[in-house]
């Protein structure tokens, strides 16, 4: 059996995809049924965004797309039974979504269309057979018949929808929804669903996912500000401290408010990982006195890193890897899943609190190290009439976003190298786990502004947004005009959403990497190059000299 899968940057087969094995670990049984996953999620849409257009909606469809989408998101699920089980459910739900619109166009006194492709499509009774339906979900058949162009953008499209999913979700879990988003998805996916050809069409609808992505990173801000409060500054603790420990891994919030509270006075010291560590600088999580810091580094880490840490894991969301030598002291919540790990399904944290119990804990406190978090937009503005005069005075020569998400791909050494090659007189903004690559180094402050601005995690590009809106507002400009330059680093799909934001915003320069997305056509990328500027990286000398010109030694 073969997959095809180039969704991700660590993409095998010369650089064009992964077929037998993916490298992020999922194989080729579980990459087929996230294809025939997305299939009957396209052919519930069909119906449910008819139904939709004529005033007809169900809020467990609209859920389930959103939650079926996050799921096919690299280094989610790797579960191919969890998976079989959301595909049979889909072709349930699509049933469901079928009555619902042709209710809707009886009252209408409309004659319901016959639909055909995914909303005809039903999956087979066994493995084996349902199997065998893959080819026709996948990506490759539309490769042959559009080419690379065409195929390219139908993907750039889905993946950027994925992306925006996959916040969604975050943020329906804190209990903001918006109407417009699950419209959204369903068109889009009803979109897909005819396989669309015109290159116009398709570059237009991969710009709308990127707009709804900007709502759906406003509700997500909204979400966890709400209900945790602004991000402040923090020093946030890089060191162990002796005792029982749990490790949190993800971007999931609520689930380490309901560990941090379940672990209350148990003994029990919580560490973040990854992209938790944002949650030390919220007030409504780091008042927890058990919350005591951030161990390790990025997700493509982990293996070595909690191989070595002594207790209990939990991964919140996507980022986890093949946990061979720790399955018995790591579990799963929400989307996550692999194959022999323990899920919790109910935020019943008990099974990992006892795992932790019985580990042996670190055994003594580690010299105490620390690394400042929590520049959120609120942080950062509040700050903005000092940071303004220091443009002014020539004190800040340019702002450099620095951020995205990290790999194990050679190549990223890059931004480390970027980084630690910028003049004294420059400011760098970061989020996302890319910010692992150099977050422990000290670039000290100008005026008593730090250097480096942490702003938390990739959905936090709104928060990046805002602060560049604000200062175009300032100095009376457009964003493009600011002394600011965005070298961003992706891996999945939630990168490709929050791209698709920044072009929608008419964000010009980009620079990329550590390479340029497989599914970008030669065609697409020579458009995207000349409307908006987006290049590859190449060297931090060359890329540093066109940014800022010849540097002063």
């Amino acid at each position: 059996m073969e997959m095809f899968c180039y969704q991700c940057e660590q993409r095998t087969r010369n650089g064009a995809g992964c077929i037998q094995f993916s490298n992020c670990g999922k194989d080729a049984q579980t990459g087929v049924l996230m294809d025939l996953l997305g299939h009957a999620c396209m052919g519930l849409s069909q119906y449910a965004h008819r139904a939709r257009k004529l005033g007809a909606k169900d809020r467990e469809l609209d859920v389930f797309v959103v939650e079926s989408l996050f799921t096919t998101v690299t280094n989610v699920n790797f579960d191919a039974d969890r998976i079989e089980t959301w595909v049979r459910k889909a072709a349930q739900l699509k049933a469901r979504a079928r009555s619902l619109y042709e209710e809707a166009a009886r009252k209408a006194g409309i004659a319901p269309e016959t639909l055909s492709g995914p909303a005809a499509w039903t999956p087979a009774l066994g493995r084996s057979d349902l199997l065998l339906q893959g080819p026709d979900a996948g990506i490759q058949r539309r490769i042959k018949l559009y080419g690379p162009d065409v195929s390219g953008l139908q993907e750039l499209v889905k993946y950027g929808l994925k992306g925006l999913c996959a916040y969604a979700e975050h943020a329906r879990v804190l209990g903001v929804e918006e109407e417009s988003v699950y419209a959204f998805t369903h068109e889009a996916l009803d979109f897909l669903a005819d396989e669309p050809k015109d290159v116009a069409a398709l570059t237009a609808m991969a710009l709308r996912a990127g707009e709804v992505n900007l709502t759906v990173m406003e509700m997500l801000d909204r979400a966890n500000t709400g209900t945790y409060g602004h991000p402040e500054p923090t020093q946030a603790r890089v060191s162990a401290v002796k005792g029982k420990a749990i490790l949190v891994s993800g971007h999931d919030l609520k689930d380490l408010e309901a560990l941090l509270k379940q672990t209350e006075g148990k003994g029990i010291n919580v560490y973040t990982h990854g992209e938790m560590l944002p949650a030390l600088a919220y007030p409504g999580l780091k008042k927890h006195r058990h919350l005591v810091g951030n161990y390790g580094g990025a997700w493509q880490d982990q293996r070595r890193e909690f191989a070595q840490f002594p207790g209990a894991i939990l991964m919140t969301t996507n980022c986890i890897q093949n946990p061979q030598g720790y399955t018995g002291r790591i579990f799963t919540s929400g989307l996550v899943g692999w194959p022999g790990v323990r899920h919790i399904a109910d935020q019943n944290f008990a099974p990992v609190i006892e795992s932790s119990l019985q580990s042996p804990g670190f055994t003594q406190d580690e010299p105490a190290k620390f690394i400042t978090v929590g520049f959120g937009r609120n942080a950062v503005l509040g700050a903005a009439d000092k940071v303004i005069s220091a443009v002014k005075a020539g004190k800040i020569r340019r702002f450099f976003l620095i951020g995205g998400c990290d790999g194990a791909k050679p190549g990223r050494n890059y931004y480390t190298e970027l980084a630690e090659s910028l003049p004294k007189d420059c400011v760098i903004l970061t989020l996302a786990c890319g910010k692992f690559r150099f977050n422990k180094l000290d670039f000290g402050d100008i005026g008593g502004i730090p250097r480096l601005l942490d702003m938390g995690q990739c959905n936090d590009a709104y928060s990046a947004i805002q602060v560049a809106l604000a200062l175009a507002n300032a100095f009376k400009c457009g964003v493009n005009e600011l002394p600011l330059s965005l070298v961003l680093s992706w891996y999945e799909q939630k990168a490709v959403a929050i791209l698709l934001t920044l072009l929608h915003l008419g964000i010009k320069d980009i620079r990329l990497g550590p390479s340029l997305p497989a599914f970008v056509g030669p065609e697409v990328l020579k458009v995207l190059s000349q409307s908006f500027g987006l290049k590859a990286i190449t060297t931090p000398e060359k890329d540093l000299e066109a940014m800022l010109g010849p540097v002063k030694a």
